[in-house]
């Protein structure tokens, strides 16, 4: 087994991917990290090691298997994600933290921050894709998306290990075109406003 979790020039790459990845699915990125560390892919830093205990795995992937069931149906996968607000952003911003432990005090605070914040970018992104997407009246977008969020969690904490700057570099683009997208939106739904009240 690896004797670090990862060298201190790389933890911010990781902290970038990881918490994208709890931005979208908390309970898949927890779930994968324990398993990485169960089977010798990475060892966790002390304030994570108990992810990798199989009564967590084992919470974490039940937990997963509901969202994974509840966040495919429509209309339902809304409230879901509004209630997975309160979960993902602080869990983003504690396993932000717990991987900074080799950094000094205050540089754990700056990682749960920039942890709990790109957490929220990428919820945001999710919930309103997810929005858009159930308006839609045929069922397969909403399914094909849910399961691709499910499936990129996972893959980009599993990348993030191994490739940490490039899943950072793919984390990146994507905040970047979630942070247009939505202020597109954003813009366009006031105009809208504007008209009809006018």
């Amino acid at each position: 087994m690896p004797s670090v979790f990862f060298p201190p020039h790389e933890l911010v790459a990781i902290i970038i991917a990881t918490s994208f990845a709890a931005g979208l699915n908390v309970s898949a990125t927890i779930a994968t990290l324990g398993l990485l560390a169960q089977f010798g892919v990475v060892s966790l830093p002390a304030p994570l090691a108990p992810l990798a205990n199989w009564w967590v795995i084992a919470a974490s992937s039940a937990a997963f298997v509901v969202e994974f069931i509840v966040d495919k149906i429509p209309i339902v996968d809304l409230a879901w994600n509004a209630f997975q607000t309160f979960l993902r952003v602080p869990a983003a911003a504690l396993i932000a933290y717990g991987a900074a432990a080799p950094l000094s005090p205050g540089k754990q605070l700056l990682a749960a921050a920039l942890g709990g914040a790109i957490a929220l970018i990428a919820h945001t992104g999710k919930s309103a894709a997810r929005t858009a997407v159930t308006a839609s009246p045929e069922p397969v977008s909403n399914l094909v998306l849910s399961v691709g969020e499910d499936a990129f969690a996972i893959f980009i904490t599993w990348f993030a290990t191994q490739y940490p700057y490039t899943a950072a570099a793919i984390v990146m683009t994507l905040m970047i075109v979630i942070v247009v997208l939505v202020r597109t939106a954003v813009r366009a739904s006031r105009a809208l406003m504007r008209r009809t009240s006018s």
